[in-house]
């Protein structure tokens, strides 16, 4: 299931009071192999990001280490004691540039996801709110951004916001900017349908008679009660945002691997390896980029079961069913 699947029919539900350890309950919620699926996919993801913060600990070079003490690595060594992954066709330590490489994907991650939610929640939350021209008008803006191919768009904003600048603050900067570019659509239209739906309450209404400003009325009263479908996004865009990262460093519009680490640029450069058989300077990367999206994929669909109540109520219709059926025989 993809983000976009996510917004074809909007549900508003009433929030539920929070008690206990926040995460606990939603944790409760599963069963069988839904619990087991969360739970291997949060094991990945935390994998993942502790190797990521962990980097210059864990790995036993730099990323772009081409020597120690004087010596110069053999070039596309096959995996040994002294490098666990091999070397490149530059010299450079696979695992070292493996573990670096998730530091830079958590980063870009972090920023366009963030950037994401501040720019596509709130214009959602407008526009489904004050409707008229400036619903029009935001519509057909997002709904056109949202048509164009994703990656060609990515590409774009990529040389755009880069401008030639493929150093490690630039390359971070254009990937995360191409990739909130893609993903402020899906936050937009997801908010902005529930908040339609959401604006004729009795307690917006309330709100509204009391003289209350439009941004309390928005923040207070609406956002709580929109962003119901956002954590199950997050996760989906999350694995997303690694598949962009690793297809713009593939196609050369990523990071300089003197710069810093990329999986996708690594792969790129593995390329001409593999008719020589040397299947260790990509697979590594590949499988990293693999499990991290597998990781955010379990979890989002783990958690659209638990919170789309639609889902639920089927589930809850199929138990019923299954009961009837049973006092009958």
């Amino acid at each position: 299931m993809t983000a976009p699947e996510l917004m074809a029919e909007p549900v508003v539900v009433p929030p539920v009071p929070r008690r206990g350890i926040p995460g606990m309950r939603l944790f409760s919620l599963t069963a069988g192999i839904q619990r087991v699926t969360l739970i291997a996919g949060l094991a990945l993801i935390g994998l993942f990001v502790i190797v990521a913060l962990f980097a210059p600990l864990i790995a036993p070079y730099e990323f772009a280490q081409i020597s120690d003490h004087g010596v110069d690595f053999v070039r596309q060594q096959a995996p040994s004691a002294q490098h666990w992954f091999g070397t490149s066709v530059r010299g450079e330590d696979v695992f070292s540039r493996v573990i670096y490489g998730a530091r830079t994907a958590l980063i870009v991650i972090a920023i366009s996801l963030v950037l994401s939610l501040f720019v596509g929640v709130p214009l959602g939350l407008v526009s489904g709110y004050v409707g008229r021209w400036v619903d029009r008008v935001l519509v057909l803006f997002m709904d056109a951004m949202y048509a164009f191919p994703t990656l060609l768009l990515a590409i774009v904003v990529s040389i755009v916001v880069a401008g030639g600048n493929s150093s490690s603050f630039g390359g971070v900067l254009s990937a995360s900017v191409a990739i909130t570019v893609i993903y402020v659509p899906q936050y937009f239209r997801v908010v902005r349908n529930a908040t339609v739906a959401v604006k004729t309450e009795p307690y917006v209404d309330a709100a509204r008679v009391t003289g209350a400003p439009i941004g309390r009325i928005l923040f207070r009263h609406i956002f709580p009660n929109v962003t119901q479908s956002l954590p199950v996004i997050i996760t989906l865009n999350g694995s997303e945002a690694i598949l962009t990262l690793a297809a713009l460093g593939f196609l050369g519009y990523g990071i300089e691997p003197t710069q810093a680490a990329e999986w996708g640029y690594d792969l790129n450069k593995a390329l001409s390896d593999v008719s020589d058989g040397i299947w260790w300077t990509g697979i590594f990367p590949g499988v990293a980029i693999v499990l991290v999206v597998l990781g955010m994929t379990m979890v989002g669909e783990s958690l659209n079961e638990v919170l789309n109540p639609l889902l639920r109520t089927r589930r809850a219709a199929s138990g019923g069913n299954d009961s009837a059926g049973d006092a009958d025989d």
